[in-house]
């Protein structure tokens, strides 16, 4: 399987969705810049769909789908769904009460700072339904992975991204909730004609060839290739939003198939 080939040294790439990260994806320095509004204006008029797919807090991104010109996002790492048409939350994991999740959660963390006292509750936590976040900060690699163990010894699933770290339930990732969207929201788009994006090992689900067999990393995902299993298929010259940009570039529309084959 190839993986890492440059961007630069492919043709373009025929897709009708992009389903991308958005922290040190979309963003240069944390913003949102012209240049990249601009693609993903030109993305749209070009008949080609972006959906945002985030670690981000379900609170946090039901404002943001109705500013961008997206079709919608998937917040909380796969968790729930916002279409850019509606204000419905639709939810991608089952959680029968949510108030005991959230509690589960939180006992979580507090465990964990027994061992690493250093970690600190994110700012947007009180925003979220479905995982818990604390500010990934000075952990180390080796501390990143000690904490990955204990939450999958007490049953819990775990992630990170360059910013925060994400304590959720096993079965909850960007792939499985993109992978329910397309089915509900683009039956009409088959996953061949997808592309997704990310930087960091919150998107690495979306990296699976398997699953999504046209990938792309920006740039700055050369930090984490040798903690990642499954590595993206192309990766631009640029880093962040510039090379949202540049991929953006190099996308062109693929044609629609006939229902009749």
């Amino acid at each position: 399987m190839m993986s890492l080939m440059p961007l630069a040294q492919v043709g373009d790439l025929s897709a009708r969705l992009v389903a991308t990260d958005m922290d040190g994806t979309l963003t240069i320095a944390d913003k949102f810049t012209p240049s990249l509004l601009q693609a993903l204006e030109t993305l749209r008029a070009r008949g080609i769909e972006v959906v945002i797919v985030t670690g981000r807090s379900a609170g946090w991104v039901h404002g943001l789908v109705h500013y961008l010109p997206i079709a919608g996002a998937i917040a909380e790492n796969g968790s729930i769904y916002y279409s850019a048409t509606s204000d419905q939350a639709n939810w991608l994991v089952s959680i029968s009460d949510l108030a005991q999740h959230r509690q589960h959660l939180a006992e979580v963390f507090h465990y964990l700072q027994t061992d690493f006292p250093q970690i600190q509750e994110s700012a947007d936590n009180h925003f979220r339904l479905t995982d818990w976040t604390f500010d990934i900060g000075e952990l180390t690699p080796e501390d990143l992975q000690g904490i990955r163990d204990r939450c999958q010894a007490w049953g819990w699933g775990f992630t990170y991204s360059t910013v925060q770290c994400h304590i959720k339930l096993q079965q909850q990732s960007k792939a499985t909730g993109l992978q329910q969207v397309l089915a509900q929201w683009f039956q009409a788009c088959p996953v061949e004609q997808v592309v997704t994006v990310g930087d960091s090992p919150n998107d690495e689900s979306l990296f699976d060839a398997e699953l999504f067999p046209v990938s792309v990393g920006v740039a700055n995902i050369y930090h984490y290739c040798d903690r990642l299993q499954h590595l993206p298929t192309y990766i631009t010259l640029a880093p962040e939003g510039e090379g949202f940009c540049e991929l953006s570039q190099r996308i062109k529309p693929a044609p629609i198939r006939s229902s009749h084959g």
